[in-house]
């Protein structure tokens, strides 16, 4: 069958039976909420680093050098690589416990894998709120980064098995959305806990990642486990049974056949690993790790990490800074509750794409606005409040690109592309990949936007152009297209298709060839 332009498949289609019910829409709904320990703490850190409190006590050199003297490089006075530390250390625990999380997924399933994030991110979340010293911090750091890697491994992977096709995009990106929840909830705490009388409100911040914790925690005891997982660690009965239970019918049968059938592919595989290398694995392996690599490349964790410190930076008051925090939050949240509305209709190639160029622009803006007032030596003078809000409005545009294209989908396609024999393997390279770029940038950035100044939004504008021009010829469409089906995908698409050789269509079926 041809394909329609890059990787555009309109005509495939394998429809399964059944619906969404209201059965899989709350299980997806308190398995989402997985995201809200990573958007608390993607939220809460940058506002922490921005309270004088927090600063005096653990990281005096950056407060003295912030207060020394008003007039000093507005580009570098943030610059401090123990504070860079406290941030990034995290991700690099992440990165750690998402490859452990691999076997924890496919041996024991995905629901332990949930209840582990959970556990250890509440550790974590109490030895940061108790702190008396900087190791103290990034031991709990640690274990919130051990949580995070656990939960990032295995709630996408369950909402894409759990969720009919036909819906899983929308359910996959309450992910997200929990992500961006968290992010507001985190932001709008600090703004309160700064005003605090006797500056222990950052406690508060950092203690208060216990209320996400404990949501997932008693969600992954309640959650019923995915067929899929069922099948693999060989309940196909229950499978079949919680099948019928979660598509609303008792016509399974189809459905059902595909995933024993992938169960028996899965089962061959010695080392999931090792066979990720398989020519037939390309594009996989390829997606997995460019596209979370570009999804930290766009830049939104330079904004939602340190947006505080960075509108600080750009001259706003302490209490504007995390105002705009909050603002940006709520930005983020609306405009992902539009990918969950879109991205089954109108594909994920589309969001991709229209979101790419809306960031590219506002980066470009937001720099021309920078270089304008602050030049190459950082000294703006007095900002007039008109330019405070042109550059908080194009931040908020920004974000709002970022939030219904790389946000949501950055997590959302990964899922849904590979076959079970690899998935939980694959995952992993996709959360690792994820947080091996998020701590580069982390422990980088402010000693790039010390150097590189305003060019710092033209980097990421750079990779942006990139990115874009990547899905476009690159990705294909999946909206649609059954999760044990997506091979589909791949063996038409102009590029991958050779890699696909040897690889069979699914039951012997392609739209036009078979029974659809």
């Amino acid at each position: 069958m041809p394909v329609d332009g890059y990787g555009l498949a309109p005509g495939l289609r394998k429809g399964y039976p059944g619906n969404l019910t209201l059965y899989v829409t709350v299980t997806c709904m308190v398995a989402a909420m997985g995201g809200l320990i990573f958007g608390y703490d993607i939220g809460i850190s940058g506002g922490v680093t921005s309270m004088d409190s927090f600063l005096k006590k653990f990281f005096p050199d950056v407060y003295s050098k912030e207060t020394a003297d008003n007039s000093t490089n507005q580009y570098c006075k943030f610059n401090s690589q123990k504070l860079t530390m406290f941030t990034s250390s995290l991700y690099l625990a992440a990165l750690t416990s998402s490859i452990v999380a691999s076997t924890v997924t496919r041996t024991f399933g995905r629901k332990l894998s949930m209840l582990f994030g959970g556990v250890l991110f509440c550790a974590g979340a109490l030895i940061n709120g108790f702190a008396q010293q900087v190791w103290m911090l990034i031991l709990g750091r640690i274990l919130l980064g051990f949580g995070i890697g656990f939960a990032n491994q295995s709630v996408p992977l369950y909402l894409s098995e759990m969720a009919p096709y036909k819906s899983r995009g929308a359910l996959n990106i309450g992910f997200q959305l929990s992500i961006c929840i968290g992010i507001l909830v985190a932001n709008v705490l600090n703004y309160f806990f700064a005003k605090i009388k006797g500056g222990w409100g950052w406690r508060l911040s950092l203690g208060g990642a216990v209320v996400p914790a404990l949501i997932i925690t008693i969600g992954a005891l309640v959650l019923p486990e995915t067929p899929n997982s069922m099948i693999e660690r060989g309940k196909a009965a229950e499978a079949k049974a919680k099948l019928i239970q979660i598509r609303g019918t008792d016509d399974v049968e189809e459905e059902f056949f595909d995933l024993l059938a992938a169960s028996e592919e899965s089962k061959k595989v010695e080392d999931p690993w090792a066979n990720l290398l398989q020519k037939k694995y390309r594009p996989h392996l390829t997606m997995a790790i460019m596209i979370p690599c570009f999804q930290q490349l766009t830049g939104i964790n330079v904004i939602m990490f340190y947006a505080p410190v960075l509108f600080k930076t750009i001259g706003f008051g302490s209490d504007a800074s995390l105002m705009s925090a909050v603002i940006t939050g709520i930005v983020n949240v609306g405009a992902t509750l539009v990918s969950i509305y879109g991205v089954d209709k109108w594909g994920r190639r589309f969001l991709f794409l229209q979101g790419g160029t809306q960031m590219f622009i506002c980066q470009v803006v937001v720099a021309a606005c920078i270089a304008s007032k602050f030049g190459i030596h950082g000294e703006p003078g007095d900002l007039p409040k008109w330019y405070a809000i042109v550059v908080v409005l194009f931040i908020c545009i920004y974000v709002a690109g970022f939030a219904w294209s790389w946000g949501p989908l950055g997590w959302l396609v990964p899922s849904e592309i590979f076959p079970l024999e690899i998935r939980s393997a694959a995952q992993s390279i996709n959360v690792s990949v994820n947080m091996i770029f998020t701590f580069i940038i982390a422990q980088i950035f402010l000693d790039m936007l010390c150097h590189f100044k305003f060019g710092l939004f033209l980097f990421f504008a750079f990779w942006v152009v990139v990115m874009t021009i990547f899905i476009f010829f690159f990705l294909p469409e999946t909206k649609n297209i059954p999760i044990e089906e997506m091979v589909i995908v791949w063996k038409e698409h102009w590029f991958w298709s050779k890699y696909m050789v040897d690889v069979d269509y699914p039951a012997g079926k392609v739209a036009g060839k078979g029974d659809f």
